[in-house]
């Protein structure tokens, strides 16, 4: 064992010492090499920051994976009771020990601006739906346990409401009035980042009773009826748990009511990579770059075993073995393309985990940052490996082949 880790090192020592004497030559030939590595390695971890982007874009809208909606009606003359409902859902998410559940529901309310009366639209719904759907708060705070006790409502608004607010600190608990049947003062407690589609007001509140049930409630633009109730689940179980929920809240609301439940979260969808073929083709460039820096090496290769035949052939004459020759000749590309591996994989890094690529990649939508993907470092150094192998491979059969004898003659 001991010969055979001297021999390896001994190759390996030899193959970096005959690298640093054509240092030029094979820096030049290495160069394609590196690049190559480098834009294969960029694409793998640029696709990483990417595929985050999509998927916390998709989970903004959807919910995270496995988000499922739950919605319930009834024939009968009365209709579907949402106290009832509620205390339904309530006791089956107990039940079955979900920890991630909401009401949801779309309105419009009237609010009162300085420059006049505004119908805003309105997204009724608890506290977890912010985790849910990987909802932010610049400014302020999302709600909290104490802000359903709040004498005054709490509203999370968008920047456009707050902007025609006149931008107030929220430190000073700004208010605004929600007109109606039953007016009511609420404080701004959070705001949104600011987006260019959202031009328009538009806010979130805590839904209560009154608001989901009332007369005056619906009249000023609550939803009639029920709200929906979404469902953060396992992905391993999800399906069963959901349907088990279902199948207690429409056993709890009696004959007539019909509860169902569906998935909506994007990965019940979207199969797959969406940014595959991007991948495939930059990576396609990079394996096209590496071919070509690789013939490059397997030329410099030829030649200099070529000026080398006299010392192969002493080498031989001292009792050098084939196995050797054809190891010490093929470690020469695989070492110097290693190396250039290494560089090539140090660039991606350094492109990749800049902040400013991030932001520009991410447009700003990434929460949870993916670190470098070791697996793109792993393909870029085994990509040069192998080319380094496949170059030395034609030069190392040659210098086997190189008989004593005309090493002499030459």
């Amino acid at each position: 064992m001991s010969r055979v880790v001297t021999s390896v090192v001994g190759a390996v020592l030899e193959a970096w010492g005959e690298l640093r004497v054509d240092a030029l030559r094979v820096l030049l030939s290495l160069l394609g090499v590196a690049v190559a590595v480098a834009a294969i390695t960029t694409a793998t971890g640029v696709g990483a920051v990417a595929e985050q982007a999509t998927r916390e874009q998709n989970e903004r809208f959807g919910g995270r994976p496995a988000t499922f909606v739950l919605d319930a009606t009834s024939i009968a003359p009365a209709g579907l009771d949402p106290a009832r409902l509620d205390d339904a859902v309530s006791r089956a998410v107990d039940r079955h020990d979900v920890s991630w559940s909401t009401r949801h529901a779309y309105a419009q309310r009237s609010v009162q601006f300085a420059d006049g009366v505004v119908e805003v639209g309105t997204e009724v719904v608890d506290a977890p739906w912010a985790e849910i759907h990987r909802f932010e708060v610049v400014r302020g705070a999302w709600f909290t346990a104490e802000d359903a006790r709040r004498l005054a409502p709490a509203l999370v608004v968008n920047d456009a409401f707050w902007q025609r607010l006149g931008a107030p600190d929220l430190a000073e608990h700004p208010t605004v009035r929600l007109e109606g049947p039953e007016a009511v003062t609420a404080v701004v407690t959070g705001v949104t980042a600011a987006e260019p589609w959202a031009t328009e007001p538009a806010m979130w509140m805590l839904p209560t009773d009154r608001d989901l049930t009332s007369a005056a409630a619906v009249e000023s633009g609550f939803p009639d009826g029920p709200p929906q109730y979404e469902l953060w689940l396992p992905e391993a179980d999800g399906e069963a748990v959901a349907e088990a929920v279902r199948s207690e809240v429409e056993g709890a609301l009696g004959e007539g009511a019909t509860a169902s439940v569906s998935r909506q979260d994007y990965a019940a969808t979207i199969d797959g990579d969406p940014y595959l073929p991007l991948k495939l083709a930059i990576g396609g460039v990079g394996a096209l770059v590496l071919l070509l820096g690789g013939l490059g090496l397997v030329n410099i290769a030829l030649v200099t075993v070529r000026q080398r035949i006299r010392e192969i052939g002493v080498r031989r004459s001292f009792g050098a073995t084939a196995p050797r020759v054809f190891f010490a000749v093929m470690l020469e590309s695989v070492a110097g393309t290693v190396v250039a591996g290494l560089a090539g994989v140090a660039v991606a890094v350094f492109v990749v985990q800049d902040p400013r690529v991030q932001a520009w990649v991410a447009q700003g939508s990434v929460q949870d940052v993916p670190p470098f993907p070791v697996e793109a470092a792993v393909l870029g150094l085994a990509s040069a490996t192998l080319v380094g192998a496949l170059a030395g491979l034609l030069p190392a059969l040659v210098a086997v082949r190189v008989k004593v004898i005309d090493a002499i003659r030459y």
